[in-house]
């Protein structure tokens, strides 16, 4: 299928685009395959998709390994879906160190649904990427929103801190804790903390509840960065499904905050300038391996730098005047 994919030409984009927004799982899955593998055809697909985004609601659940975010992420589908609003689902899973793709997860936990044309899920591999997100994953969730899903459902594979990531996509971030983490919660405090707009306490049927709840609300008393916006805490029990109806409840609340007084808009703008500093960086890459400046030449470069025979300011200024003299590549 890959091979297939690599092959598609850009005059069959917009007949690819017009199928996935049709409900054609198949050009759904071929055009994340595409933005996934950064196929030259990438950027012309989602320039294609960008003007039918803008309406899902994009929730991001974050939170240690093992808090049972997968399965509050399946609790959280089926409650939409018997609602009636449509679900994508990003799981960015670790990389194999053998083949690089996403190992386990999320194709296994949510394939029971895999016949519902108002769900569709992918687990991505981090692939060496930071904050828990893989690099395409904005761009598979652009996809998967111009295909014309309602709400859309990212989950970090679960890496600490570095999960603030997050933040920089998800229009509303669920930082989903257990009982048992103890002081882990107030050394969470200078870096996820932060970014949550709800807190879930999954497992909630087990011990140490009560502490974990504590400890949130002596963090909220301390400055808080969501100005009128205090995060409820919700606890849930996703194995079973105790709490999700309460959780869905508060997102909703949220969402509704967010769109009073443009909050939303003003989020996504914050994330959309990130995110352009990211395609711009990645865009002069691209430019500077045209030029034949890829790693090879830069660790020669930096060998140099390193030994004070090279000026590295001087080099970047004209290696840069060199990629804006380019003509803009065809996309």
């Amino acid at each position: 299928m890959e091979s297939n994919a690599s092959q598609l030409s850009a005059l069959d984009i917009e007949p690819l685009v017009a199928r996935l927004r049709q409900g054609d799982t198949r050009a759904l899955a071929r055009a994340i395959s595409l933005v996934e593998n950064d196929a030259p055809q990438a950027h012309a697909l989602l320039s294609a998709c960008f003007p039918h985004t803008g309406h899902a609601l994009r929730i991001g659940i974050t939170g240690a390994p093992g808090a049972g975010k997968s399965t509050l992420v399946d609790r959280l589908s089926r409650h939409y879906r018997e609602a009636g609003k449509t679900v994508g689902v990003v799981a960015v899973d670790p990389s194999s160190p053998f083949t690089g793709g996403a190992i386990l997860g999320d194709r296994i936990r949510l394939q029971e649904r895999i016949a519902d044309p108002g769900f569709y899920a992918r687990s991505m591999a981090t692939r060496g990427s930071l904050g828990g997100l893989a690099l395409a994953t904005a761009d598979v969730a652009l996809v998967l929103e111009a295909s014309g899903k309602d709400i859309l459902l990212i989950e970090t594979v679960g890496v600490g801190q570095d999960e603030i990531e997050i933040a920089r996509l998800a229009d509303i971030v669920l930082l989903v804790l257990v009982p048992g983490m103890g002081d882990d919660v107030q050394s969470l405090k200078a870096g996820v903390m932060e970014i949550a707009d709800l807190y879930v306490i999954n497992k909630s049927d087990r011990d140490g509840a009560d502490r974990v709840e504590q400890e949130i609300r002596a963090l909220q008393s301390l400055a808080s960065t969501h100005a009128a916006w205090t995060p409820p805490i919700v606890r849930t029990v996703a194995t079973t499904g105790e709490g999700v109806d309460r959780l869905a409840q508060a997102i909703a609340q949220m969402e509704q905050w967010l769109t009073a007084e443009h909050r939303l808009t003003h989020r996504r703008a914050q994330h959309w300038q990130r995110r352009l500093h990211a395609m711009l960086r990645t865009e002069l890459m691209r430019r500077a391996r045209r030029h034949g400046l890829g790693e090879n030449q830069l660790s020669e470069h930096a060998a140099r730098i390193a030994k004070g025979r090279e000026d590295p300011w001087q080099l970047v200024a004209q290696l840069a005047q060199k990629l804006f003299e380019e003509q803009p590549p065809e996309h």
